[in-house]
């Protein structure tokens, strides 16, 4: 007798699954210290004239590294002799570690062993807080391992930077990351807040606003960023000579122009928010004595040579095309107000569904509150010191960019909502709403309902409402010349009356009827108690029940046949017992 031993994996024992997200966490960061190790030292040996030895290069690649986490460095060696900070964050370059992190924290949570076997046997994986936990401890062990080892480096992390906000946006990614794995869940709410909180986040309709006001907050932000960068665009583009020559005197040899090609590219996106904060207003600042607004550019400001500082506007007051940039807070609110107001009154959907004015309202207000918050959390990080003195301060202002966002996605978006609002719940004559049905007798919350399970996604479908750009789409589906068909609704110029309600042939699924026979089929001698009739009943009835019932008789007895005539009345299935003469009587 074979005993077979217990194979050991990593859902039956939780202590190894503990073990593999720690050791998940370790390689998240290995992989991104390594990535950008290789980086570095291509630059290194392709340099003509390096300025340390490979142990110089790679403590630099670990300070850059954690640089990229949101760490303050610090250069010892300068003219001066004083260490100079650099605070300014590469949002380009904190991708890549970020979504690393995020990564081995949804897959420790959701581990790929066989579920299957898994179910079998009653095996659990780690629970969510342990992969959180096991995940953040292992990647913020290499974070510690690479600090130490940059000490005396050309850069090196401060340390009081290590725990805020190094390890903060390390947990922050790993806990995305646990939260995807479980399906992005919106609640309960933790045991400790209000019973009021709770109770809001347990209902379903306060998730559905809560997930509009996050995406159309979303939507807001991206074009709050996309607008910077096209400002940046077409400021480089009317100063190209200069970002050509910055980029020509920084380095004279072609790996070194290379290197300040990659980090020109790190700071693209940088470079979108400050365009960002430009166009809100505040501005960003140029040293402790410069500030640059679409109203005028005040100081003097302190530039080093850099291609994307081409970019920066030229002293003095502002003309024409620099308030221009207003229209990107602008766009950013109206694209709030378009998201917002998709999910209070859909297109395709009857009145009924539609969210009140003060649903409206408070969802828009909240999705500029959103977006005031992550354009604050952004521009914090998109500036910084990049040395002393003068430099000491450089990018823009987060405690004023962000409510100034958030100002102007209020005050242009609330009232671009309503308007949006008013012009989807038309009268239903106008435009596109005229295939809508109208449902006034719908509860809200069934019509919430409803739409919930249908989904928010607008894809084609052949009875697409009219938009008011295409208002022929509607009448195509019925036939060509602006003839509607049997299904599609009248057009508006056949008939000058207005209909109720639609008509019960316009209904999907409608086929007309004939009225009933007045023969008396029912009758004896009619054609349902036909010997043919009589037959192929039969003889469905056989195939129906798979070979179990007899074959129809061949010739029945006049006797018979009258007594079947009467049972076939009373019961029009006919009984196996009953035809069968040699069976036994019916059971009294």
């Amino acid at each position: 007798m074979t005993q077979r031993t217990p194979k050991v994996t990593v859902r039956r024992n939780r202590t190894l699954a503990l073990v593999s997200a720690l050791v998940k966490g370790v390689l998240a960061a290995g992989l991104g210290l390594g990535s950008l190790t290789v980086l570095v030292m291509v630059v290194w040996i392709s340099s003509p004239y390096p300025d340390s030895g490979p142990g110089g290069a790679l403590r630099a690649a670990a300070g850059v590294w954690l640089l990229a986490h949101g760490a303050g460095l610090v250069r010892p060696d300068t003219l001066s002799g004083v260490p100079a900070p650099v605070g300014m964050v590469p949002l380009l370059l904190a991708m890549g570690p970020v979504w690393l992190a995020h990564r081995a924290a949804r897959d420790a949570a959701e581990p790929q062993e066989e579920l299957d076997e898994g179910a079998r046997d009653g095996a659990t994986g780690p629970s969510r807080a342990g992969a959180f936990c096991a995940v953040t401890a292992g990647y913020l062990l290499v974070v510690a391992g690479a600090a130490a080892y940059a000490r005396g480096g050309p850069l090196y992390a401060d340390p009081d930077t290590l725990a805020f906000p190094v390890a903060l946006v390390v947990a922050g990614a790993a806990a995305v990351g646990v939260w995807t794995a479980a399906g992005r869940p919106f609640g309960p709410a933790p045991s400790w807040s209000p019973l009021a909180v709770q109770e809001a986040v347990a209902r379903t309709l306060f998730r559905r606003r809560a997930e509009a006001a996050f995406r159309s907050a979303a939507a807001g932000l991206t074009m709050l960023l996309g607008g910077g960068a096209l400002l940046v665009a077409v400021a480089l583009g009317r100063n190209a000579g200069a970002a050509q020559d910055a980029f020509l005197g920084l380095a004279g040899d072609w790996s070194g122009r290379i290197a300040v090609l990659l980090l020109a590219a790190a700071l693209v996106p940088n470079a979108a928010l400050w365009g960002a904060a430009y166009g809100l207003g505040p501005g960003f600042s140029l040293g402790t004595g410069a500030t640059a607004t679409p109203l005028a550019l005040d100081g003097t400001p302190a530039l080093p040579r850099f291609p994307l500082l081409a970019a920066v506007p030229d002293q003095g007051a502002g003309a024409l095309p620099n308030w221009a940039a207003l229209a990107v807070p602008v766009a950013a609110a109206l694209a709030v107000a378009w998201f917002a107001v998709r999910r209070a009154a859909p297109a395709d959907a009857p009145r009924a569904r539609a969210w009140s004015p003060r649903e409206t309202v408070l969802v828009t207000l909240l999705a500029a509150l959103g977006c005031g918050a992550g354009t604050a959390l952004l521009t914090a990080v998109a500036g910084g010191p990049i040395g002393t003195g003068a430099l000491s301060e450089f990018g823009p202002v987060w405690w004023l960019t962000g409510p100034a966002a958030l100002v102007w996605t209020a005050v242009i978006g609330v009232p671009a909502a309503l308007l949006m609002r008013l012009w989807r719940l038309r009268t239903p004559g106008w435009a596109w709403r005229r295939d809508v049905p109208e449902a006034d007798g719908l509860p809200v919350a069934e019509a919430d309902a409803e739409e919930e399970e249908e989904g928010e996604d607008e894809g084609d479908h052949a009875g697409r409402p009219r938009r008011w750009w295409a208002p022929w789409r509607g009448r195509r589906a019925g036939g060509e010349g602006g003839q509607a068909g049997p299904g599609a609704p009248a057009s508006p110029a056949a008939s000058s009356v207005p209909s109720p309600g639609p008509a019960p042939e316009a209904a999907s699924g409608f086929e007309p009827y004939d009225f009933l026979p007045t023969d008396p089929w029912h009758e004896k001698g009619g054609p349902w108690h036909g010997k043919e009739t009589r037959e192929a009943r039969w003889a469905s009835l056989k195939q129906g029940s798979g070979g179990l019932m007899a074959d129809f008789p061949a010739e029945r007895t006049a006797d018979h046949a009258g007594r079947t005539d009467r049972a076939d009345r009373a019961d029009p299935v006919p009984d196996r017992r009953a035809t069968d003469p040699d069976g036994p009587g019916a059971t009294p």
